[in-house]
């Protein structure tokens, strides 16, 4: 499609003059040339996106991890133009709406286990920070105020907000904002490219890393810390999956302690990973998940936390209010839009389609290997990570230098460039991530392949 549609009747040189003097842009430079160069997107259709100047682009990254159902769904712009002639707003701070009860049956029935609670929120940074919030006042309830600390893995990103930063695993993140909020601890990610234990078996070292958390909490004293916060997949680093046994090893360690597992699923959960929730992807029963981003496939901001029943037992038993809440929580045409998204992702398979169709991409992203930049393909569902590097047989890493160049200055802007909308990062280890839409097939996996097989063939020559 080559039609221009121009930004709510703004042209594009006027867009860019607002870019330049007016929008400050999330986790964007701004030098007057970036804002320049910075594409406005109009418009998406399915899998693709489309700017100010009518060129189409494949969406591989679903937005932020967040649009499962594809761009353009009238019905769920539909549910949220009926639930705001019904009801256009009105909080949950004492008082339900129909939309909230509905939607809060539906997550709890597809819930592993008895995370029959659902608490609200507006994003995923914001449910991070409840879960921890709920943990805390838990334990006072029972009676053992010194469990407040978090225990979280290297390079992991848990949000932005002061509490969800502090849990956040990247230090770069953090230091412009320090100090932040004490009592949070990291250990070692799943990172089996670069393991330097066990090595040679996938099962053992992820032993090893669940370990780790026991060691932490011991040393820490296990009445001082109150929970651990995973994502099933983790995304900073480029998609590690957990090992085998990985998660279980690691309930079992937090039950002997008595500390909540967090499965943070802002991005894993509502089909990411081929299931409703990513736990069940690997098979463990967490005491609390964080959703956001595909729980309304981004067409609204909506977050939920969803917790077990025991965690609510002593705020019933004494009649205490859990002392959070915000205004947009549980927003009613938020909440109809997730029950039109959930609708559409059950009613299409999705779920399914996820799992019938990721060996296909993985298989189009390891053709790949055959290029010397490229060291590991890794991932699972529709959640995939290409890591690169200047030597396969070491696996030797970019330099700082080498990653400005290559990475940030070179493979980000000439990807979007060629098409594709995707993350290159360098975060930790130098990788390019898909998280494509739900709806996505066979064809869009080769798209991508042939896109990303023509840039980083590029890249390769600036080495």
């Amino acid at each position: 499609m080559t039609a221009t549609a121009e930004p709510r009747n703004m042209s594009a040189d006027h867009a860019s003059r607002v870019l330049r003097d007016h929008l400050w842009m999330h986790f964007a430079t701004h030098n007057g040339h970036d804002e320049a160069e910075a594409p406005v997107i109009v418009r998406g259709e399915g899998a693709y996106l489309f700017d100010a100047r009518g060129k189409r682009y494949l969406d591989g990254l679903a937005g932020l991890f967040a649009v499962q159902v594809g761009h353009g769904r009238r019905e769920l712009a539909e549910a949220a133009a009926r639930q705001l002639t019904e009801l256009s707003y009105f909080p949950l701070w004492g008082y339900a709406h129909p939309a909230a009860l509905e939607l809060a049956e539906r997550l709890a029935n597809s819930a592993p286990g008895d995370l029959n609670r659902v608490f609200f929120t507006v994003s995923g940074g914001e449910s991070v920070e409840t879960a921890w919030k709920l943990a805390r006042q838990y334990f006072k309830l029972t009676g053992k105020p010194g469990k407040h600390k978090v225990i979280s893995r290297s390079m992991a990103y848990h949000g932005t907000s002061l509490g969800a930063l502090s849990i956040t695993g990247i230090p770069g993140a953090k230091a412009p904002f320090e100090p932040l909020v004490p009592s949070t601890q990291r250990v070692p990610n799943t990172n089996f490219y670069r393991a330097t234990e066990h090595t040679d078996d996938y099962a053992a070292y992820g032993r090893w890393a669940a370990d780790r958390i026991e060691e932490a909490i011991l040393f820490e004293g296990p009445e001082t810390v109150a929970a651990v916060f995973l994502e099933p997949v983790q995304n900073t680093g480029g998609c590690f999956v957990p090992p085998p046994g990985y998660f279980q090893r690691v309930r079992e360690i937090c039950d002997r302690h008595d500390v909540l597992l967090v499965s943070d699923e802002v991005i894993c959960a509502f089909g990411r990973l081929g299931t409703a929730f990513g736990a069940q992807r690997f098979g463990y029963q967490p005491d609390m998940i964080t959703t956001a981003k595909g729980l309304t496939s981004g067409y609204a901001p909506l977050g939920a936390v969803l917790a077990s029943d025991r965690l609510m037992e002593p705020f019933r038993r004494s009649g205490t209010p859990f002392m959070h809440g915000s205004t947009y929580g549980g927003h009613p045409m938020s909440c109809a839009v997730a029950l039109a998204n959930l609708d559409i992702i059950d009613g299409e398979g999705l779920y399914e389609h996820v799992r019938a169709n990721e060996q296909h991409f993985r298989e189009n992203l390891e053709r790949l290997t055959d290029l010397p930049i490229v060291g590991e393909v890794r991932g699972a569902g529709y959640f995939w990570a290409v890591e690169l590097v200047k030597d396969k047989t070491t696996k030797e890493r970019f330099s700082a230098e080498e990653s400005t160049r290559v990475l940030r200055n070179y493979l980000s802007k000439e990807l979007f460039a060629n098409g594709l909308y995707c993350r290159a990062d360098d975060r930790a280890e130098p990788v390019i991530q898909f998280s494509p839409p739900l709806i996505c097939d066979r064809t869009h996996f080769a798209e991508i392949e042939q896109i990303l097989r023509e840039t980083l063939t590029g890249a390769w020559k600036l080495l």
